[in-house]
């Protein structure tokens, strides 16, 4: 958690610097495409069938292309690919951890407010774990080690929905993800995984 701060605090702390060799805020009825970088935290929980858990907090880092879909609009189309920390936490120190490559696929809407560009979006998201631990006690073992519990599933999907704020290239956003698959390996039972997000980051 503390490393997680640090790094936030560090993109903030940046954030004077990069106004200073902006050449310019985001232009709604000029700009065509767009990428970016995003670094950022989220409060994961799991849910569904007897499963109710606390925040786990965790990292997020990517990066985005964005894509402007309409001559007449300023709607724009945007992927990317995002390394998440997910999972959940129980008030006995019970805590079920891992990591995901997210792809999302969100249609953002901008808005001009004065100097800035507020812009809302939603869209789904393909996820992969590819590690993970489970804590439980005193005893430790891989999230997906079917020999030791049921066990998660590694693919997943869902939305995400929230808005963004641009202004000279810097870029802020929070919003929500919440799964629609079922994680569960266990038959006759649900999970969900969904996650509270802000981050921060540079347009391009």
């Amino acid at each position: 958690m503390k490393k997680i701060l640090v790094s936030i605090v560090a993109m903030l702390l940046a954030v004077p610097s990069f106004a200073q060799f902006s050449s310019g805020g985001f232009d709604l009825d000029k700009e065509s495409m767009y990428y970016g970088i995003r670094i950022g935290m989220t409060g994961a929980t799991l849910s569904g069938d007897h499963v109710k858990s606390d925040m786990k907090m965790g990292m997020v880092l990517g990066a985005v292309l964005g894509i402007r879909v309409s001559n007449t609009t300023p709607l724009f189309l945007e992927s990317g690919a995002y390394y998440s920390e997910r999972g959940g936490k129980n008030e006995g120190g019970g805590k079920v951890g891992y990591n995901n490559l997210e792809i999302p696929l969100l249609i953002k809407y901008g808005v001009k407010a004065g100097d800035m560009a507020v812009l809302p979006f939603f869209g789904p998201y393909f996820a992969y774990a590819f590690s993970g631990k489970v804590k439980i006690g005193d005893e430790s073992f891989g999230t997906f080690d079917e020999k030791k519990w049921d066990g998660l599933k590694r693919a997943n999907m869902g939305f995400k929905l929230g808005c963004g704020f641009e202004f000279n290239k810097l870029y802020a956003e929070a919003g929500y993800q919440f799964g629609v698959s079922n994680i569960s390996k266990s038959d006759g039972h649900s999970i969900h995984s969904n996650a509270l997000f802000v981050n921060v980051g540079i347009n391009f």
